[in-house]
């Protein structure tokens, strides 16, 4: 009698296992019949399936997990919320015909920022914390390790509050690289020479303009200053990237010479005069970093502007 109660025992419970694994792989097949489909179509389309990330058999799996898991808050990967935000771009009420021609976001400019932190490693933590709303394309070490946090194509949170010329959206239109400093030291020359190299392949890659390799300062002089005056604006501008001015000749400007305007054409905001001009100044004479133009400055700013503008 013992064994038949054993018996009906281990019947029920495996039957009772059946039904919630029949439930389970229902519930299953029922998320995979209203969510892959899109997935589907997604990584169907040859626009599309080059950015996807991730392949078909990994969605599935990820559906069906989200599915079992409903009462745990859902975080999603990098890679997931990519192929989220495609997904959104595809009107589904609407006939698919893939278009040939089209274009990812192309970057046309260079931001350099300092990290105003104490490593490296302090940096790319801040870059992956979910509170701190911050991110850049690159950061290079002291000793010229160069850490890439974001595809080019992506635009990162780097720019903040910001304008150049008519742009308002910097982060839109440019990559951001954060050198590892603290504001008040010299950059280490491993560094700069491991920027050179980026610089030359950003340059050749986006046929990035020479004139808009500039700092975070340029773009926000109300806010922000840096690369610091030890920046070495001069190498870089003799090697393509970034402006510089004769040094050994500084022509007279002319009588109706206006340095406003110059400074406007050039791209500083001049909202606030006082800050554009520091920024400037910051970045060209680095020895005084003040809001007075001396004759010296405003020769400066007339060479730039006769040379590039």
């Amino acid at each position: 009698m013992r064994m038949v109660k054993w018996g009906v025992g281990i019947f029920l419970v495996a039957f009772l296992g059946a039904c919630g694994s029949s439930q389970r792989a229902s519930q299953q097949k029922l998320a995979l019949v209203n969510i892959v489909p899109e997935a589907k179509m997604a990584l169907s389309m040859d626009t599309l399936k080059d950015t996807v990330l991730l392949p078909a058999d990994t969605l599935k799996i990820s559906a069906v997990t989200r599915i079992d898991s409903i009462d745990e808050p859902v975080v999603l990967t990098p890679e997931e919320k990519r192929l989220q935000e495609r997904l959104s771009g595809i009107n589904k009420t609407a006939d698919w015909a893939p278009a040939i021609h089209y274009d990812n976001r192309k970057p046309n400019f260079v931001i350099i920022h300092h990290t105003a932190q104490n490593s490296v490693a302090q940096t790319v933590r801040t870059f992956q914390l979910p509170h701190t709303k911050v991110s850049a394309h690159y950061v290079i070490g002291k000793n010229g390790q160069v850490i890439q946090m974001l595809n080019e194509f992506d635009r990162a949170w780097h720019a903040g509050k910001s304008k150049w010329g008519t742009i308002t959206d910097i982060n839109s239109v440019s990559i951001g690289i954060e050198l590892d400093n603290n504001g008040k030291e010299p950059f280490a020359e491993p560094q700069i020479e491991a920027l050179l190299v980026l610089l030359d392949t950003l340059k050749t890659k986006y046929n990035i303009p020479q004139t808009n390799f500039i700092g975070h300062s340029d773009i926000a002089p109300t806010r922000k200053d840096d690369p610091s005056s030890f920046f070495p604006w001069k190498k870089l501008a003799e090697r393509g990237f970034g402006i510089w001015y004769n040094e050994d000749f500084l022509p007279q400007p002319p009588a109706n010479f206006n340095p406003t305007d110059a400074l406007k054409i050039i791209g500083y905001d001049m909202t606030n005069p006082e800050a554009a001009i520091r920024a400037f100044k910051r970045r060209f004479v680095q020895t005084e970093v003040n809001s007075i133009l001396t004759p010296r400055d405003i020769a400066i700013l007339y060479d730039l502007y006769r040379k590039y503008y």
